[in-house]
């Protein structure tokens, strides 16, 4: 089996993929990686989100790094991703470690990297690692490990608190005291994931749903999409709070429930707050979003006059941008977002304190805000599909795209082209058509956006016909 990592570090079925002893080949060979990058030195942070297994694979991985001679600090329970992305950052450490899926079903763990900058490993990083997996995996490397105990006793591996050093950084960033005054009525849903009890600690009078130890999350992806948001949907729909915040499993993304109970998408959250971001707390700076994210985003940075750069899919390319440059915000389209004064990181409960101090300093409602920023950019309507296609169908129609001849879709000629990931076709009225096929898994992925939702359904049905499906 070759391992690779994908869009945010190594995943695989528990048991089937993800297995002890393909976890150590992974673990050994980053420890390699950090001595021959002279990384070593400085140390490692460990952690771990609420999966089966986690803090027994966080606790091996903590093992083999003190075999290896590398300090180690292990969380002392479960973290979120960015709470450990922050303790490498914090910590000035070599690297991190997180074992999570995200937001995978169940039946998945995995392996992210966290580089010493406090965010995801870049293309360039992980393209090395998986060639070393393959040659130490090829060369039957030895893995060198220290038992637990022993380690914790030497002071190779020390336990520490990932949480405090991480409210410090979101006190310091969020007006709490603005939020506690302004007295909004939310909740929260973690999704059992890794990001529960986490923004009621910094805000208490938050209430919260689905907290229990629960590795099989209810049942569901932890995702935080519409279709598993209806209990928090129905919460805001009763009266009884007038917000709802979503996590997903590690609680690096985020998703929410407006005021009237509908689900706020991540285009539309990140709206929200870039306009929070540059009129209230009057930051600025680059702009930075996936070739799949709204175009809300367009207008917006061009009546800031702020530089905006796309992306392929994929909050690693954004990260690389963040580093280089002078960038406010950066987000995509599955709801991860990342902010300057932060870490070069997706923060899915930095994003949500964010959205309470958006309602608290303008006493609005999340819809009332969008409606505010739409009616001076226009309304626009954005849908997504996902089909299934098989592999033979989706080399051929890949083919096909990488061919040109486009000229018009639904009647519509095309005004623009974008392939720098998947066959992006835009038109003279600012509408568009995304067609990606998936490249791990049988997947066509079909995305649209206009300020005519006909036209959306117009451009997904003729993106059908094209694919063929």
């Amino acid at each position: 089996m070759q391992i690779k990592f994908g869009t945010d570090g190594w995943r695989g079925v528990i048991a089937r993929e993800f297995t002890f002893e393909n976890l150590s080949l992974v673990a050994q060979t980053t420890m390699d990686y950090l001595h021959r990058e002279n990384l070593a030195g400085k140390g490692l942070v460990i952690g771990y989100d609420r999966r089966f297994l986690s803090r027994e694979f966080a606790e091996r991985v903590a093992e083999i790094a003190a075999g290896n001679g590398i300090t180690t600090w292990l969380t002392d329970g479960y973290a979120p991703t960015p709470a450990v992305s922050w303790a490498v950052h914090e910590r000035q450490a070599g690297a991190g470690i997180m074992i999570t899926a995200s937001h995978n079903p169940a039946i998945y763990n995995g392996f992210k990297v966290k580089e010493s900058f406090g965010g995801s490993a870049r293309p360039s990083t992980t393209k090395v690692l998986e060639e070393m997996v393959a040659a130490n995996k090829a060369d039957n490397r030895a893995v060198v490990s220290q038992p637990l105990a022993e380690a914790i006793n030497s002071g190779k591996v020390t336990l520490v608190n990932a949480r405090e050093p991480y409210f410090r950084q979101l006190s310091r960033y969020v007006d709490l005291e603005a939020i506690r005054k302004a007295d909004i009525k939310a909740v929260v849903d973690p999704m059992y994931g890794a990001g529960t009890g986490f923004i009621p600690e910094l805000l208490p009078g938050i209430a919260e749903i689905h907290t229990l130890d629960n590795p099989s999350f209810g049942g569901q992806p932890p995702e935080p999409i519409e279709e598993h948001l209806q209990e928090l949907s129905l919460l805001v729909k009763s009266g009884l709070y007038r917000v709802g915040l979503a996590l997903d499993g590690d609680a690096d993304r985020i998703g929410a429930v407006d005021e009237t109970g509908e689900f706020f998408s991540s285009h539309r959250i990140f709206t929200v707050l870039l306009r929070h971001l540059y009129e209230r707390k009057g930051l600025r700076g680059g702009v930075v979003k996936t070739v799949s994210t709204t175009r809300m985003i367009d207008l917006l940075a061009e009546k800031y006059g702020l530089t905006l750069q796309e992306t392929p899919i994929g909050f690693k390319h954004i990260c690389e941008l963040m580093l280089g440059n002078d960038i406010l915000m950066g987000g995509e389209e599955s709801g991860g977002l990342g902010v300057k004064g932060h870490i070069p990181e997706r923060d899915g409960i930095l994003m949500g304190l964010l959205l309470l101090e958006a309602m608290a300093m303008s006493g609005k409602g999340l819809r009332q805000l969008l409606d505010e920023t739409m009616d001076e950019i226009g309304h626009f309507y954005y849908q997504r599909i996902d089909a299934p296609i098989d592999n033979a169908a989706k080399e051929r129609l890949i083919d096909k795209l990488k061919a040109g001849g486009i000229k018009a879709i639904a009647s519509r000629p095309v005004a623009a082209e974008n392939f720098k990931d998947g066959f992006k076709y835009i038109f003279a009225d600012g509408s568009w058509l995304l067609i990606r096929p998936s490249g791990t898994e049988p997947v066509l992925r079909l995305y649209s956006e206009s300020n005519d939702p006909g036209i959306v359904r117009e451009l997904l049905a003729a993106g059908r016909e094209i694919a063929g499906i």
